[in-house]
């Protein structure tokens, strides 16, 4: 699989190729570029498809340091001039909207469009710090294993986690956030923990921008999303129906089409 270094980062990414329009990737925290499995396998006739997993997670290296947003969207940026793909499109959920945000506000000349899924501009709020710093410290010292029961269901909207149909994505999933690396991944929840709000730069976003909520989302509620509306202008809200946190896993035809208007849009 290929890695490339970027930023004094080992970053993992996959490239389905070709010489058609891109469409850049961006992964929740907790997760990797697989959540998006679902996005590529329907848009990579079309185009070309890079998913990538952020420092710290997935199969990308671990660093000292460099978890703050303003470093993940350089190394996002990086990438994009690696692969010479910009002005390219980008879809970003939660954690990965923080970092397109802030590079469609710093560095429009890499983006065509920006696709913002379950996240927000504001700051975490401050009630959520203690509850989640706990989480991290039993994740650091004894593995996210202990505490995945109370993770699941800020990830994933309650429709999903009891469709008993689904029983075996959710074990997948579940397992694949067990397996995160503990060192990896505390860092990087401290970095979303203590990340600032970034709603000043939303006026300077000039591309074509839509925003995707959980109607279930308990970890990025939809009125957040709502005053990203708001502050972007000429951006398109859509609330996905049935689903939580994790919208690329949980209705993966509701967030194709809403990719698919939003690169429509910037055609």
């Amino acid at each position: 699989m290929p890695q490339v270094e970027l930023n004094g980062a080992q970053i993992h990414f996959t490239d389905t190729g070709g010489d058609n329009d891109a469409i850049v990737f961006s992964h929740g925290l907790l997760f990797s570029e697989a959540m998006f499995a679902g996005q590529v396998a329907y848009f990579q006739d079309k185009y070309r498809c890079i998913t990538f997993d952020h420092r710290g997670q997935g199969k990308s290296g671990i660093t000292q340091d460099g978890y703050d947003m303003e470093t993940l969207t350089a190394d996002a940026a990086a990438l994009i001039r690696h692969l010479d793909i910009g002005p390219c499109h980008f879809v970003g959920l939660s954690m990965g909207g923080f970092v397109g945000m802030r590079l469609a506000a710093h560095r429009p000349d890499l983006l065509k469009s920006l696709t913002l899924l379950n996240t927000s501009a504001d700051p975490e709020p401050a009630e959520n710090g203690p509850k989640y710093r706990l989480l991290n410290f039993i994740a650091r010292w004894f593995g996210l294993k202990l505490v995945i029961g109370r993770v699941m269901p800020i990830l994933f909207g309650q429709t999903f986690l009891n469709d008993s149909a689904r029983a075996p994505e959710k074990k997948q999933w579940a397992r694949a956030i067990v397996g995160n690396h503990r060192i990896g991944i505390t860092r990087a929840v401290t970095g979303v923990i203590e990340r600032a709000g970034c709603y000043d730069l939303l006026e300077k976003i000039n591309i074509p921008v839509s925003i995707g909520a959980g109607e279930e989302d308990v970890a990025t509620i939809p009125t957040k999303s709502e005053r990203m509306a708001a502050a972007i202008n000429g951006s398109a809200l859509v609330v996905f129906k049935n689903a939580g946190h994790s919208s690329a896993i949980e209705a993966p035809a509701q967030v194709n089409d809403l990719i698919k208007q939003t690169i429509n849009r910037a055609s």
